[in-house]
């Protein structure tokens, strides 16, 4: 068994391996002026299990750099190649919402299955029903394996989870669930893509310390609107959890100057600024265990939480 990193996941790369007592493997990348790049492994990988790490975010050319570590282990004769995708990319679009559009994440399973991929290791997806895009098995692990430790810890009082959308209501309803907390559903309108427009709640936050749940949190537009509006209806605290923090454009200012308290990621995507308000938790023990189970052929349910 081998664990090699992508450039986007070096850090959890190493952390997985020394959680699985294991050494990261020597791989190079070679680019050249006009931006290709050429990927290769500096030692052997001939019958082995390969587990290759990288999130793929931004998606592109750590997608194609993925690809192309798929394929030189295949070609280098590796028994199995895995690829463990903490996040992956293009999971928002996941089915036609619109004529004339893509399913970029059917086209990303179909591309990791086309370099020769043997599994799928993956957080959260944004859709369950990516992994039924994929010919071979998909372990889809959860990031609430270590939040909800976390979150339990705080011995908050009044507690309620919140959703910010319609759409991450199952995901806050189990989290609900399992806490024995209230439960609020934030109404948005996009006027377009990561623009939020009009939002309202539904639910009892008065009084409430509030959690918003999400998978991701990307320019965190509805995060901080959701916060805001929250704090403005009498909540007493307001504090965001999600697995994914994909942080672009203006996402840190944004969640400095919002009424969130404290924002919890795990660090599925490497972090490039830091903030007083953001906290990371680390998955690579999970990930590290589940690799284990995966090659001695064992169950990987006991990672799961809810």
């Amino acid at each position: 068994m081998k664990i090699f990193a992508g450039s986007k996941s070096k850090k959890l790369a190493s952390q997985i391996a020394k959680s699985a007592g294991l050494e990261i493997g020597n791989s190079t990348i070679i680019n050249f002026s006009d931006g290709e790049f050429e990927v290769a492994y500096e030692e052997t990988v001939r019958g082995a299990h390969v587990f290759i790490v990288q999130s793929t975010v931004p998606p592109a050319d750590n997608l194609m750099e993925l690809l192309m570590m798929i394929d030189a282990a295949k070609r280098a004769s590796a028994y199995k190649v895995v690829a463990v995708m903490p996040y992956f990319g293009f999971a928002r679009q996941d089915r036609k919402d619109r004529p004339r559009v893509a399913i970029g994440a059917k086209l990303v399973a179909n591309l990791l299955m086309a370099a020769g991929v043997d599994r799928i290791m993956t957080m959260d997806l944004h859709a369950d029903q990516i992994q039924g895009f994929f010919d071979v098995p998909v372990d889809h692990l959860y990031g609430s394996s270590v939040l909800l430790p976390y979150l339990k810890g705080l011995n908050l009082d009044n507690l309620v989870i919140a959703s910010p959308d319609m759409g991450g209501s199952k995901r806050a309803n189990t989290y609900s669930k399992y806490l024995h907390a209230g439960l609020a559903i934030c109404h948005k309108r996009r006027e377009r893509p990561n623009v939020v427009g009009e939002m309202t709640a539904i639910g009892d936050v008065e009084g409430k310390n509030v959690v918003i749940i999400d998978d991701m949190i990307d320019t965190a537009g509805t995060i901080t609107k959701a916060a805001d509006m929250l704090k403005a209806k009498g909540a007493l605290s307001v504090r965001a959890i999600a697995t994914h923090a994909v942080l672009s454009g203006p996402a840190y200012e944004r969640i400095e100057g919002s009424e969130l308290e404290e924002v919890l990621f795990t660090d599925s995507i490497q972090l490039d600024n830091a903030s007083p308000k953001i906290k990371t938790l680390t998955i690579a023990d999970i990930f590290a265990k589940t690799i284990l189970n995966v090659y001695n052929n064992e169950s990987i349910s006991s990672t799961f939480i809810i």
